[in-house]
Formats: C-alpha cells, structure tokens, sequence
C-alpha cells in the first residue's frame, strides 16, 4: 500500500461513517493571527471547536498540509520533517472517546484494504494521568494494559496554540521491536535514549474539552470534541516494515526500522539530490548521508511554503522560509561544492506530489526562479562569511576559535554555524568554547520566538464570543442605509456597557454592535466602511467597521458625538456614499489588474495581499522580475480597456468546488465557506470571463463605472514579491490634471512645446552626461598629481611600501579610489591608507597589495581609523572605505590607523 493509496483509505474510512471530506486549507492560516503556519489539520476547524461559527458538518475529515518550525534543526534524522500532511478526522460536539478509540484501532489493524493491516501486538497507547475512560476502552478493543502507558500534561495533553482549544489526548505508537543494533534497555514510546527508534508516535487522538486564554487559565468549550492527527509521512514505515518492501514495491528485508525518507514520499527527491550532488546515498559517509536528507527535506518544505504564497523575508514566514533554503543550501555546498540544485530538486518535488496539489505545477516557474535567486544570493553571503572566517583564523594562533565568533558570523553574516565548524576542522581548528556558541544560540531563538510568534486580539475575540451575540446580517451589497437595532456596546475591547454618552465614553473606544448593517467590514483588502449611526436624539461617527471572531459578528468602532444611546434602541445606520463609492471602484480595479498582469506576465502571478481604500489602491503578486516599462504599459491597457467596454460585473453564490471548476481564482491563505460568492467581469458574448474571483468585497456594477486606471507605481517589496500600486476614477482624473499642468510648466521653463518636451530633456541630459565626463576627467588628472606627490613620501617597513596620508578635500568618494589605484600600480607591495573630507563628512580609503593584506588587512584599518572619527566601515582585506562625523578627527584618525599598521608589519619583519 503506497502513500496515495493511504490517503484514500483514510479518508474513505471517515466517509463510510458520515464523515465529510474538507479540502486541506493553505500552510498560511485564514484569519488566524495567533499562528505562523498552519501546524496541525484542526487549525482550520478552530472556529467550530470554540462554536464562533457553524461547521459544514459535524463530522468531518481531511489530509491537510502542515507546516512546524520546531523541529527545524533536528531535520536529517530517521523521523523529523517540517512540512508533513497529516490525515485527520473530527467531531464538533458529536461523538467522543467511544466512538473515536475504535475506530482507530479498526482502521491501523483490519486487514488490507479496509485497513492497514498493522500488527496488533505491535500497537502502544498512552493515555493523560487521570484519564481513565480512554485506559478502559483500549482495554476494550483488546489493548493489554502493559501497553497501556500513562504521562503527565508534557507528554499527553494537546494544545492549539498559546491561545484556544485544548484537552487530554491519547497517543498511538507503533513498536518496531528488537531490531537489529537496538541497544537493550528500559524501552518505553517515550523513551528519552536519542539512539532508540524501536516506538514510533503514528496517530494522536485529542479530546477537546476547554479553552486557555492568554493568561493561561482554562475555560470548558460549549461542547467536547474531537481532533484527531496522523502524520501521512510516519505511517509509511511502519508500512514497509510489515510489507518487507523498499518505496518502490520490491523485497527488501530491513535491519533497522525505515526512515521516513525511505517511503517514496522521499526517496524520488533524495535519490534526485544525490545524482545532482555526484554522490552514492547508499554508499556515502554519514555526513554526507545527513546534508542529502537536510536538502531534500527542507527543498519540499520549501516548495510547498512558495506555492502557497510564501516569498523569502527577514522577518514572519518569509523569516522562516529564508531559513530553510539557507540551510539547505549550506549543506548542499559542503556536498557539491558551490553547485546550485535547490530549484532542480523542487522540480523533483512537483513531479513527484503535484497530482495531490495542484497548484505546485501552476507554480512551478515562480518557485523554480525564486529558489534559484536566493541560492545564488546566499551564495554571497557564504564568500564574505568565508572571508571573515579567514579573518577571525588569523587572530588565533593557537587554532582555538571563540564561539562569540561562530554565533557573530552566523548573526551578522548569516554563515552557517554547521560549515563553520566544517570548514574550521579542515583546517585544524577547534571552538574553544562551544557550550558559549550554544547560549547566544539559544538566546536568539528565544527571541526569534518572540518576534515572530502571531499575536492575536485574543481578549477581545473572548470578551464577544462570551457575549453569545448573534450574527450581523450584512445588508450592504443592497443598500447604504439600513434601520437596525444596537445589540451590544463594548468600551476598550473589553467592557461591556448597557449604555453610552459623550461623557461616560471620553478617552476610550466605543464600538457597536447591530442587528443588521450596511457597513462593509474590513476584509479581503478592503477597508472598512465609515459613516454615521443616527438616532432622532443622537449621532455615532463610525471610524471603521471589522470582523471580530469567525462568528460573522461585525462591531462599529468609532466616536459618540452627541445623545445617549443604549442596548436594544432602535437606530438608523448611512454609510458615506462617495467613499464607498471610490472604495468599490478601486476594488473591481484591483480585479482587472490582477486578470491583466496574469495576462501579460504568464499565470504564476497571483495575489499575495491587497489594500482598497476610497483614494487608492495597492496590489501585491509573486514574480521574481522587475516589471519592464513596456510590460507595465501593457497591463495598464488591458486594464483600461475592460473598463472601456463597460462589461457588466456579476455575482453569483455557488458551492467552493462549482466556483472552482468554473474557473474562478482563490487565494491560498484566504478561508472560505461552502457557498461563495464569485464576483465576474463577463461580457456575454464571451466564451470566457476577463476576470473571475471568489470576493467578499463591493463592486461597481459596471467595469465603465470606475472611470480609468492608472497605475502610479511598482516596485519590490521582497523576493518573488512585487506591488502594482494605482488610483482609478475622481482621483485619476485629478492625477492626470495635475500631470498635465506640470507638463504645461515644463514647457514654460524649457521654452519647447509640450509634445516636444521629453526630447529636450534627452538633450539636456546628454549634455549633463557629457560634462560629467569632462569633470571625471579632470578629477583623474587631479588625482595622478596628488598621487606623483604622495609617491615620493612613501615609507618602507620590510618590503611593504606604506603611505599614509591627509587628502585636500576630495569632491568624491571616486577621487580617492582613482588616487588609490594610481599609487598602488606603481608602489610593489603597499599598504594604502587615505582620509579626505566629503560633503563636510570624513572619508577614508585602504588599499593593500596581496602579501600585505596577509599581514594587515584593509577592512581592519579602516575600522579602527573611521572608528577614531566617530564613524564605521569596512569591506575586503584587499579594498575597504569608511566615514565620520568629525572633521576635526580626520588628522588623528589617520594617526591611528598609522599605527596598526606599522606595528602589524614590524610583528613580521
């Protein structure tokens, strides 16, 4: 039984017991500011644990793709990974441990093909503390109660974040047995021995039965439940064990319980890295063995990351993504030696798991081009890591490294502390104090944690879901103004009030809550509406309108400016028309937009955020290029012209699965119902739409009512990452109006006429251009008599000609490098060091042949001088430039960096 095959087992099983299938959500979680990733399959099910919404069933299943950064630096052994699928079933408020504990033991231990046919004998539980109820079932279906093992919280009890549901739970573990090499001891499923893999955890059971708050306390769930995880990837070796098989089907007769890494959720792309690295797997050293399994593993996880929108970053997920493909990078370097085949091994990737996930072959270029852009830039990184290295070598006679050093090339320079500790072997060095290295370690990690763990208005979310208000029924796609009554009245996010005035709310924030609104809250991009709640005594300005919770609770927030108003009145909620107006036009904008960059740039660019305000708009989508001017101008006019057509803009509500086959576009990160609403720029003569997506969001109800688009501007904002920004409508007719009195102005000053305007420009740029070059010129001539003055002053210490030397003030930092140049062609072996003034600033220069970089370095010079003048710098042993702040000090400065110099020559003389 492969892995496809298991995946459909599972599944199916659950379907026979009415559960329904639910599609994996993306690895970025929807509307879920307390996690990085999508960690676990309950992740997308939270709402309905914590009853803020209504599940599409009460039992459900799922495979769903995960991602955990916690086991990032264990990656390379028999079990860890950090982006698994992990099959799952759960209940809400349905059935509990009764139902669920057989089940499992029916599906791990039927014989194939109604179930895995797992060897019953060689199934362990374990079981929370007190949990006797569980202990009693597994008794039932036959489980001894020798292996029936009880743990305390650490061990067995599940938790959804620092936030959210949580519960005891029961651990399934497989028991390999006493396989050949096992060392003989006290073995139980969670054993702390690092070399014993006889137990293997294979599926969680947790029994959902309260709520931690921030502040650690425990609240009960309004009803028990269920969630369920087995990791797609850990079954399979149990599989090959029992089956006598290798990935591939054929007899193998195992010493050792199967790696992950043996099923052919691995081996295809593990097999893929070692042919591109030039090496044997099976007949590698361990090392060697390890660095392939780090690059296959953290090549998939990484591919996967991309395709669900994920684009490297220094800081959140794109943090971590940079991470992986960092490390996996310096391990593939100490393997091929600066080969590059992160990108060849993510097609591997694709080919092998793109019929279960789709979107990896529509993202295929976009992945293959970022993987090979940040390879190739950490390969940078790697040659000054390595040259900083050669530095820190040099200042230890004694070939013992500090581990300060190890972690500052790791922090500063992003250099690898595994192929420190490589490269430092190689060349007979040691760390002298490693436990050090580990402490510094461990300290950014802690604050790694804290900087990128998600923080979410958890309070808030609690102080409403405890009121048990219904939904707000959102009448606003029809209407501005609606009558509706005041449900609730919330004062700081956290007190609830019967009653508001001016007086009781100064200082604090006051939001509402109505039955029924017309106010669009803040979502997909767009903002939230602003307007007024009137009442014949009274006026609420309402500042911004949001979702709180899953429970499609919208809440007011905004400022009472006069009356009384209290929960149950009656009152009359307007949103301000113009605003919602160049909101909605701005929106259907960034749909035309996103369907012509598709059109013009190829179909991998796609959404990856968006703000629609009423006086703009700003679009982010994957692509690894700068977009030409031409391709801009192309992507304006296909925009422009679906607005020109006046196509009509429909909406309709279909099923997830309808609205996809029916070709409409939805984002990864995004969470969607069963019924969504596909909002379409379909003209109806047309066998296709120019543009179709699901979208929560207002629109125009016509592509002609936005007026024009122009597009303002484009940039990057990270790798893989580009922004399209743009106005459309009053704001674009004003923009250009303003365009066209700066082009009058132009033509006043320049005495040309208007439509001859950018060629006198060229004109006076080439003359620009010209006499920049006459300057250059002159300065070179400059520099080479300075430089016959400063030849003749040189000093000698050994056999390294040392000039050292005050510069008339330069008007560049080229001056000095030219006059560096000059002086070095003729010195021999030299050491240069220059200081000058620039823009008031100052300025210097190190130069130093290659024998004298050996023994004195630029980059160090120039440190230490530019340090004396309250500056910095720094650069290659061989070229290195810095700066000040102090004027006065260039002289002394100088001094300085005069003397390192002498006595780092005379140690060698």
């Amino acid at each position: 039984m492969d892995t496809r095959e298991v995946r459909q087992l599972f599944t199916g099983f659950f379907e026979q017991r009415e559960h329904r299938r639910i599609p994996s959500a993306s690895l970025i979680p929807a509307n879920d500011p307390t996690l990085l990733f999508t960690n676990a399959g309950m992740v997308q099910f939270k709402p309905y644990f914590m009853a803020l919404a209504e599940p599409p069933a009460p039992r459900m299943t799922s495979v769903q793709k995960c991602f955990r950064t916690s086991d990032i630096e264990e990656v390379g052994d028999d079990s860890h990974c950090t982006f698994f699928e992990m099959l799952g079933n759960f209940s809400v408020g349905d059935y509990f441990k009764a139902e669920v504990i057989p089940w499992a033991w029916e599906l791990l231990t039927s014989p194939q093909p109604g179930g895995l046919g797992l060897t019953k004998e060689r199934i362990w539980a374990t079981i929370y503390n007190d949990d006797d109820e569980a202990f009693e079932l597994w008794r039932k279906v036959g489980v001894p109660a020798e292996r029936i093992v009880r743990y305390g919280e650490k061990e067995n009890y599940w938790f959804a974040g620092p936030v959210g549901p949580c519960g005891p739970n029961s651990e399934i573990n497989y028991d390999f047995g006493r396989y050949e090499g096992w060392q003989e001891h006290e073995c139980h499923p969670n054993c702390d021995l690092p070399a014993c893999h006889r137990f293997l955890e294979i599926w969680n059971l947790v029994f959902m039965t309260l709520f931690q708050a921030e502040d650690g306390s425990r609240t009960p769930l309004p009803q028990p439940n269920v969630d369920t995880g087995a990791g797609l990837e850990r079954w399979a070796s149990p599989l090959l064990w029992e089956g006598g098989t290798d990935w591939r089907g054929q007899a193998k007769s195992w010493s050792r319980p199967p790696a992950i890494f043996d099923s052919e959720l691995f081996r295809p792309i593990l097999d893929r890295v070692a042919e591109l690295s030039g090496k044997d797997y099976e007949a590698a050293s361990e090392v060697e063995r390890r660095a392939i399994r780090v690059v296959t593993e953290h090549a998939r996880a990484a591919t996967f990351l991309l395709a669900d929108g994920v684009t490297p970053a220094n800081d959140g997920r794109g943090y971590v993504l940079r991470r992986l493909i960092r490390r996996a990078t310096s391990f593939g370097h100490g393997l091929a030696k600066g080969e590059q085949f992160l990108a060849a091994t993510a097609d591997s990737v694709i080919d092998l798991m793109q019929e279960e996930h789709q979107n990896l072959e529509e993202q295929r270029r976009f992945i293959n081009q970022t993987l090979a852009a940040e390879e190739s830039r950490f390969f940078e990184t790697l040659w000054v890591g390595q040259s900083q290295l050669e530095d820190f070598k040099k200042q230890h006679s004694n070939q013992r490294m500090a581990g300060a050093e190890v972690f500052q090339l790791w922090d500063t320079h992003g250099f690898p502390p595994e192929l420190t500790m490589e490269l430092l072997a190689a060349d007979g060095f040691s760390v002298a104090d490693p436990e050090r290295f580990e402490v510094l370690m461990e300290e950014q990690r802690a604050r790694s944690r804290a900087a990128t763990r998600f923080e979410g208005d958890a309070g808030r979310i609690q102080t409403y879901s405890e009121m048990g208000l219904a939904a707000t029924e959102f009448v606003g796609y029809e209407t501005t103004r609606a009558l509706a009554v005041v449900n609730a009245i919330v004062l700081n996010g956290s007190e609830v009030v019967r009653t508001v005035t001016p007086e009781s709310a100064q200082g604090k924030k006051v939001e509402l809550v109505l039955d029924h609104t017309p106010f669009y809250p803040e979502g997909g991009g767009q903002v939230g509406d602003r307007g007024a709640v009137v009442w014949p005594a009274g006026r609420f300005l309402v500042e911004d309108a949001q979702t709180v919770g899953e429970g499609g609770l919208t809440v007011h927030a905004g400022e009472i400016e006069t009356g009384s108003l209290s929960v149950g009145d009656p009152v009359e909620g307007r949103v301000d028309e113009q605003m919602r107006s160049d909101t909605m036009r701005n929106h259907t904008a960034t749909h035309l937009l996103h369907a012509a960059l598709r059109q013009v740039l190829g179909t991998h660019a796609r959404q990856a955020g968006s703000l629609v305000t009423p006086d703009r708009l700003r679009f982010d989508f994957t692509h690894v290029e700068a977009i030409s001017g031409a391709e801009i101008q192309a992507v304006e006019e296909l925009a422009n012209r679906a607005v020109r057509e006046n196509i009509l803009v429909s909406v309709e509500h279909q099923s997830y699965e309808d609205a996809l086959d029916g070709g409409a576009l939805a984002f990864f990160g995004d969470k969607y119902a069963d019924i969504v609403r596909v909002v379409g720029v379909c003209d109806d003569d047309a066998l296709e739409c120019f543009s179709k997506e699901l979208c929560g969001g207002t629109h125009v109800h016509a592509s002609g009512d936005i007026g024009s688009i122009v597009i303002t501007g484009e940039s990057s904002i990270g790798a893989g990452l580009r922004r399209i920004e743009a106005v459309t409508g009053r704001v674009a007719a004003e923009r250009v109006r303003q365009q066209e009195d700066m082009l009058a102005k132009l033509s006043a000053v320049l005495q040309t006429p208007a439509s001859q305007v950018d060629t006198r420009v060229a004109e006076l740029k080439e003359e620009v251009d010209e006499l920049q070059k006459a300057m250059r010129s002159m300065e070179r001539r400059i520099a080479k008599g300075e430089a016959d003055s400063l030849f003749a002053g040189a000093s000698k210490i050994g056999e390294i000609s040392v000039i050292v030397a005050r510069v008339s003030d330069a008007p560049n930092a080229d001056f000095l490098r030219d006059l560096g140049d000059g002086l070095k062609s003729r010195l021999g072996e030299a050491i240069i060091l220059l200081g000058s003034t620039v823009e008031e600033k100052p300025a210097f220069l190190a130069m130093a042949t290659p024998a004298a970089a050996k023994l004195c370095g630029a980059g160090d010079i120039v440190r230490v001088t530019a340090r004396e003048a309250g500056g910095g710098g720094g650069g290659r042993p061989d070229l290195a430039q810095g700066g000040g702040s102090d004027p006065a000090r260039v002289e002394a400065a100088l001094e300085v960096g005069r003397h390192l110099i002498e006595t780092k020559l005379a140690e060698s003389v």
